[in-house]
């Protein structure tokens, strides 16, 4: 008897499984039973589930009856004439969901010309093996699987045309490129997306050599006159709102231009570009710092001494300032009520983005880098025909990734380049390497895609054949105008006096346990001294009890709480986090006595 599972949960047994499993089946196909029934069959455990329940992923397959796709010709015939959809062939039983218990139970053919008695599936395409992602790097299946993994996630960090209605957008710090294209090497899925209304990349002509160890670690060496002609240009987007919040007692939050007697006012020049009614106005520079909208807001605890206050002088300045680190220029400022009635402020700040040294980029086959130099073109190498690349890309990239699809794409490149048509690159169905070459050599290149290259600076003839193609690439989220961050003083911690964190809050840049044992095995010791005085403290220490003691510097009397008046105190130098931690020790009832000894 075999045990069947409905959804987990044990309904009971069955004599016949494999009759009991048809029935199933059929009742499917002529919708006895919902179409997303699944059921997975463990022979050797002799137990049967029936999946029903919500959130499983399910795939569909061309079902096969004795070695034959139960899609025809006639089907294809009628789809493409717009006589039936693909509802049409779920109903009639000639495509089926599939989930992963039920595909355990399966053998699935990928082209219809392997298919044999023993098949009981049809995949519609070889490359819906991958997702959506997967399936926009071309010819992935040449490369290394991770590689491909890779290219999929650049796809998610690459810069384009998101949305059509972007002028009238205010979304989350966004990014965007000015001439965004569509890709010459494609594959099936940028015409199923409808790629070419947000395209992501730009095609670039790309010559694989090394040029004076720029492009090592993966850089790419960028050509200057390609940027100055627009490649790769983008603008930045972020957001900045401020709303006039309503508080108890009848007060509420204001926005204006600030008196100088309110409370935490800044310097005059911030509030210079703010007009009237207190809000700055579309197309003017900002830069960190300068105040987007100035607004007061009501003490916030209304203490006795408060009270007694008047007018601006209770009021404190909470005015919206552009962050540390940021400049751009006021895109847009939009006016408008939020759900409770109260005026609410949004400013959409853009920043100009041009490629520049550390900015990265990638190709889709997950071969991703930063510009390590950005050359003009009279001292770019170039070919016989006087193409000169955009990007030089390092071979050494190549050989430990084995990501062929990148060689195979730049050559696909240079042919439709030439050809004027656009080559398709799908998993599985892709044109053949030796058609590109064929097609190629008719145009009068090289077949391998290598070409003669002249050097920019010296005129001379390279060598070696330069392997030149043209190639999709993107550029990346990840630019250095966001990450570049450096301090010399600044804001601290309040609990131990050291430099705060991030770039956000003007933030130090740490020296860690590692960092200081480099500093060690340098025998940099002033170095690390230096380093380390970030919260450098001198602490009058008793010399009898050796507890920390009060100075009063004016007086220049010292006190120890244990000792009494007038004790001898040490002035010691130490980090002021030690001195907090000496403090927390005394909470814990333990004396932490220092021992003074003379400097020798």
């Amino acid at each position: 008897m075999t045990d069947i599972f409905l959804n987990g949960k044990y309904i009971g047994t069955h004599k016949e499984p494999t009759k009991f499993i048809s029935q199933i089946k059929n009742m499917r196909i002529d919708g006895s039973i919902p179409k997303t029934t699944n059921f997975y069959y463990n022979e050797e455990e002799e137990n049967l589930t029936i999946y029903t329940d919500k959130g499983r992923g399910m795939r569909p397959l061309i079902i096969v009856k004795n070695g034959k796709s139960m899609l025809t010709e006639e089907h294809i015939e009628k789809l493409e004439k717009d006589e039936i959809t693909w509802d049409t062939l779920v109903e009639k039983g000639v495509i089926e969901y599939l989930d992963a218990g039920e595909e355990e139970n399966t053998y699935i053919a990928i082209y219809e010309d392997e298919l044999t008695s023993e098949h009981t599936h049809l995949e519609i395409s070889p490359s819906v093996i991958m997702g959506t992602q997967a399936n926009t790097v071309p010819f992935p299946q040449h490369s290394l699987s991770n590689r491909v993994t890779l290219g999929a996630k650049m796809v998610k960090q690459a810069l384009g045309l998101y949305s059509l209605n972007l002028p009238i957008r205010v979304d989350t710090d966004i990014s965007t490129i000015h001439y965004p294209q569509f890709p010459i090497v494609k594959t099936q899925i940028y015409d199923l997306l409808n790629y070419d209304t947000h395209p992501t990349g730009q095609n670039v002509i790309v010559a694989v050599m090394p040029f004076e160890g720029y492009n090592i670690e993966d850089a790419i060496v960028i050509n200057k006159s390609s940027i100055d002609r627009g490649l790769f240009r983008g603008t930045y987007y972020k957001p900045y709102k401020c709303e006039e919040l309503k508080y108890p007692g009848g007060q509420q939050d204001m926005i204006l231009i600030p008196d100088k007697d309110i409370k935490g006012y800044r310097t005059e020049k911030v509030y210079g570009h703010l007009e009237e009614d207190g809000l700055i106005h579309p197309e003017v520079n900002v830069e960190a710092g300068d105040v987007l909208v100035g607004k007061v807001s009501p003490p916030r605890f209304l203490s006795s001494l408060e009270e007694l206050r008047v007018g601006s002088e209770a009021q404190r300045e909470t005015s919206t300032v552009l962050k540390h680190g940021e400049k751009g220029i006021v895109d847009s400022v939009i006016i408008s009520e939020n759900e409770d009635g109260n005026k609410f402020v949004k400013i959409k700040i853009r920043d100009k983005r041009n490629p520049e040294i550390g900015d990265k980029f990638s190709s889709r086959h997950g071969q991703k880098g930063v510009i390590g130099l950005i050359v003009p073109e009279e001292d770019m190498p170039f070919t016989e025909n006087g193409i000169i690349p955009d990007i030089i890309f390092s071979p050494h990239s190549i050989p430990s990734r084995m990501t062929l699809g990148h060689l195979i794409e730049l050559l696909g490149g240079k042919v439709g380049a030439l050809s004027g048509e656009k080559i398709d690159g799908s998993a599985f169905e892709s044109v053949r390497e030796f058609e590109l070459r064929e097609t190629l050599k008719e145009y009068g290149f090289r077949e391998d895609g290598s070409e003669v290259v002249y050097d920019g600076k010296t005129g001379k003839r390279m060598k070696a054949r330069i392997f030149l193609g043209s190639q999709y690439y993107y550029r990346l989220k990840h630019m250095v105008a966001d990450k570049m961050h450096a301090r010399s003083r600044g804001p601290v911690q309040l609990l131990t006096r050291q430099p705060t964190e991030g770039r956000a809050k003007e933030g130090g840049l740490r020296l860690g346990e590692m960092e200081k044992d480099c500093f060690i095995g340098h025998g940099s010791s002033l170095l690390l001294k230096e380093r380390f005085e970030s919260d450098k403290a001198v602490i009058p220490i008793c010399k009898q009890c050796g507890l920390i003691a009060i100075y009063n510097k004016f007086k220049n009397k010292t006190l120890c709480p244990v000792c009494g008046d007038n004790t001898e105190v040490a002035f010691v130098e130490m980090s002021y986090a030690f001195k907090v931690l000496l403090d927390e020790l005394k909470s814990l009832c333990l004396y932490s006595k220092l021992n003074i000894k003379p400097k020798y």
